[in-house]
């Protein structure tokens, strides 16, 4: 694997004579999300300080591109690694004193010599990206705690950082603003190209953004890898954090989490059978344009939405599904061939078609508040699934048949 961007080695950190990072050996990679998990008090946010700078170890190295931090302090670089960083803090950070407009201009203004036409430029565009334009002039006050949630975040970008941290974005959010938030982090890592850090404790809707995690417990590091060799690993603090986990659902949408997924999966598809066991179907919508052109609330809509249709039908004839993606969603059909599937996929896509996307037309133009002529697409990959796969090999070949199923174009004529 390539150096790492951030690597912490033998990194401990004590406070008042307890221990909070004993000893963490952690890797951080290039444009990726990673997302640190854990119990409350297990030093996610002292890690997170010591990322930002703001902490030091007192034991350990942290590098950045192989090059120990200790000695860009002493070559004078210090002070540009720290304005590559961002840090979006848990309670927002937001000045009551400032509009939405100087919040967000406020490291703009105290990190560079920008002119104030190239300011009011660039934090027009954050605030434009972020959905905060009829809220310029307001104060965080009369702002809900979403839209506060939203003006850090701008604050965030505005600088268009290179490493951005985040210290539980989307604490006291509800499940809808949430899947918001983390689409947002998403969406800009991936058109702004920077290198995302979170902590979060929102499982499973973290997962769905996230490259790579990190379970920190009590104060070391018990894994770091993808969510996915988690669950394959052995290891008494992984499986007392994943049991933890068994109850969840994917409150957006209403499918089972990515664990009870795997778990329902490795039951139906046993290692004592043989052969085709049934049917993969992989469902995606065009997130990513409808981000462009409606923003996240409305894109978050259409998946919840086109998520609750899919768990209702599929569900009804003993499929199970789970999302993958922010946009994705993959559901298993046991004991069904795919010629059975591509009848169901048929079905299912008329009523996609007649129904569920005039609906959430209906829902996006009451979001955005305005006449907006929108396209919606989804694509539907059908393959087998067999004993001997892996869910990964299931998912690469539902991905290469995917082809569009159900498309929904407003009419242009409505709204001129």
């Amino acid at each position: 694997m390539d150096t790492p961007l951030i690597e912490f080695k033998n990194v401990t950190k004590r406070f008042n004579g307890k221990t909070i990072l004993d000893k963490v050996d952690m890797a951080i990679y290039a444009n990726q999300v990673t997302t640190i998990i854990g119990k409350s008090g297990t030093g996610k946010s002292v890690l997170l300080k010591h990322i930002a700078g703001l902490l030091t170890p007192e034991e350990g190295e942290i590098f950045l591109n192989g090059r120990p931090l200790g000695e860009m302090k002493k070559n004078g670089e210090w002070d540009g690694y720290r304005k590559n960083i961002s840090y979006m803090f848990q309670g927002n950070a937001l000045f009551d004193s400032m509009t939405v407009f100087d919040n967000v201009a406020l490291p703009l203004r105290q990190t560079t010599r920008l002119k104030k036409k190239e300011i009011t430029e660039k934090v027009m565009m954050r605030i434009d990206q972020t959905e905060l334009s009829e809220v310029v002039g307001k104060y965080p006050a009369e702002l809900s705690g979403g839209m506060q949630k939203r003006v850090a975040l701008a604050r965030a970008l505005v600088t268009d950082p290179d490493i951005v941290l985040f210290d539980e974005p989307t604490t006291g959010q509800d499940l809808v603003r949430r899947n918001v938030i983390l689409s947002m982090i998403a969406h800009y890592k991936k058109k702004l190209g920077f290198t995302a850090v979170l902590i979060s404790h929102d499982i499973p809707d973290v997962l769905f953004i996230s490259d790579r995690i990190i379970l920190l417990w009590e104060g070391k590091v018990a894994f770091q890898g993808n969510y996915e060799d988690a669950l394959q690993l052995k290891h008494p603090m992984i499986d007392e954090f994943l049991q933890s986990l068994e109850g969840f659902r994917d409150e957006l949408t209403g499918l089972l989490s990515k664990q009870m997924f795997t778990s329902r999966y490795a039951m139906t598809f046993g290692a004592d059978q043989e052969g085709i066991a049934g049917t993969a179907i992989l469902f995606s919508v065009n997130f990513n344009l409808l981000v462009e052109s409606l923003g996240h609330q409305a894109a978050v809509d259409v998946v919840k939405t086109l998520g609750e249709h899919i768990n209702e039908y599929m569900g009804a004839i003993g499929g199970f599904s789970t999302r993958q993606r922010t946009g994705q969603i993959i559901t298993i059909l046991p004991h069904i061939s795919v010629e059975d599937a591509q009848q169901t996929i048929g079905d299912l896509a008329k009523k996609l078609q007649e129904k569920a996307l005039p609906s959430i037309e209906s829902v996006i133009q009451a979001r955005t508040k305005i006449d907006t002529c929108i396209e919606i697409y989804v694509s539907a990959g059908i393959t087998e699934a067999r004993i001997s796969d892996d869910i990964e090999k299931i998912l690469d070949n539902a991905r290469s048949a995917q082809q569009i199923i159900a498309q929904y174009r407003c009419a242009r004529e409505e709204f001129e």
